[in-house]
C-alpha cells in the first residue's frame, strides 16, 4: 500500500528536523566537554569581580554556532560563551591554543564582556618565565 506524496514529504520533514536538532545538541555537548571550554569556566567561577558583576547563580547558555567569533581548529580555539546571572549578562571570550595535536590546551586569554560594554579580564598568561597570571 503506497503512501500519498503529502504524507511522505511531511514525514521526511519531521525526520530531517529531528536529525538537525539532535546534531545541534551533540555539537553543543562536544563544545561544553572540551578542556578549553572547561578551563575558561573555571576562571569565571573563581573570579570574585566577575561573579559580583553577574550575580549568582551563573547560567551558561548554548554557543551561537553561527557566530563568526567561535572558531576551533587543531591548534587554536576561540569561543564567545553567553553567560548570565541575576544582576547582568554578557559573553565570556576565550582564546586557547596548543603546541601540537593531542597535546594539552593552554588558555591564552579569558575575559568577560558585560552587556553594558564593561570588560573584566579573568586570565592572561604572563610573559615572564611561562608563568600564568590570574587577573
Amino acid at each position: 500500500m503506497s503512501m500519498p506524496l503529502g504524507k511522505q514529504v511531511f514525514f521526511a520533514g519531521v525526520a530531517a528536523s529531528g536529525s538537525c536538532a539532535i546534531l545541534y545538541y551533540l555539537v553543543q555537548k562536544t563544545f561544553s566537554r572540551a578542556s578549553y571550554y572547561q578551563l575558561a569556566l573555571e576562571q569565571l567561577h573563581s573570579h570574585p569581580e566577575a561573579l559580583e558583576a553577574l550575580g549568582t547563580p551563573l547560567n551558561v547558555h548554548y554557543l551561537r554556532l553561527t557566530d563568526k567569533y567561535n572558531f576551533v581548529d587543531i591548534a587554536d580555539a576561540k569561543l564567545k560563551i553567553p553567560v548570565s546571572g541575576p544582576k547582568s549578562e554578557g559573553h565570556l571570550y576565550v582564546s586557547s591554543s596548543r603546541d601540537a595535536p593531542f597535546k594539552r590546551w593552554n588558555l591564552q586569554e579569558v575575559f568577560l564582556e558585560l552587556k553594558d560594554g564593561q570588560q573584566i579580564p579573568l586570565f592572561k598568561p604572563s610573559r615572564d618565565n611561562n608563568e600564568v597570571k590570574k587577573e
